[in-house]
């Protein structure tokens, strides 16, 4: 994996509050943590980490990190996490975790297909993506930020396992060997079709029910309740 270069700066607002004030004025929160100093709070501008993000084919990403006013000039880091926006996927906080580059490390990328199965292309079948990560450990400079996986040849009912993938050079895969990661299945039948459309719909719209809720025992009657007991009369008694 390719370092690229990525200023940052001490984190100016660091009390309640602080990570939204920066958002406002186009920066974004950041820490940094791991290797030989402490953890630090700083903070990139959204451009830059913007611009970065979207250079790359993922979020795995191996920064020579500048810090303003810092005692080490460069230091060399792994985005170890990237926290989006769950409405409008805005960048709202990075990880750093600081690394060697004469020591493994392990992260996660994401595995992709490439290729049109045979299965898929002249039996019909249907191409199953399994697994979309997979944990890897080497240099930091062997790391992949992806690992793309040929299935071309997968025939109905064939699989690609993590001991079939190969790993880039100097990196190890990680993982149970017999765990699939790509498999072609059987195309389903016109009444699996029909029972998986029912299935959707039903799932898509379901009943609302509402339950009265029970007062605990020995509670006593709402003030509406005990109300009506009063104006109610007094039950007559059978002669």
């Amino acid at each position: 994996m390719k370092s690229v270069s990525l200023n940052a700066y001490p984190r100016s607002l660091v009390r309640r509050g602080g990570a939204k004030k920066l958002r406002a004025k186009d920066r974004i929160p950041a820490v940094i943590y791991g290797g030989r100093n402490p953890a630090r709070n700083l903070e990139v501008l959204s451009k830059d980490l913007d611009d970065l993000i979207h250079d790359s084919v993922s979020e795995n990403l191996l920064v020579d990190l500048t810090v303003a006013e810092d005692a080490q000039p460069k230091r060399l880091a792994l985005v170890q996490e990237i926290q989006h926006h769950v409405l409008n996927g805005k960048v709202l906080h990075v990880d750093f975790h600081e690394v060697s580059e004469n020591e493994s490390v392990t992260i996660t990328v994401p595995v992709e297909a490439t290729g049109e199965p045979v299965g898929v292309k002249t039996g019909g079948g249907v191409l199953e993506h399994v697994l979309f990560k997979l944990r890897v450990r080497g240099l930091p400079k062997d790391l992949p930020e992806i690992i793309i996986v040929d299935v071309s040849n997968l025939e109905i009912g064939q699989a690609i396992h993590i001991g079939d993938i190969a790993a880039p050079t100097g990196v190890e895969i990680l993982g149970d060997k017999h765990i699939s990661v790509f498999a072609v299945a059987e195309p389903l039948t016109e009444a699996q079709e029909t029972e998986a459309a029912e299935g959707a719909a039903t799932t898509a719209e379901p009943e609302m029910l509402k339950e009265k809720k029970e007062a605990p025992a020995g509670a006593a009657p709402a003030a509406g309740a005990a109300d009506k007991a009063k104006k109610a009369p007094p039950a007559e008694k059978k002669k």
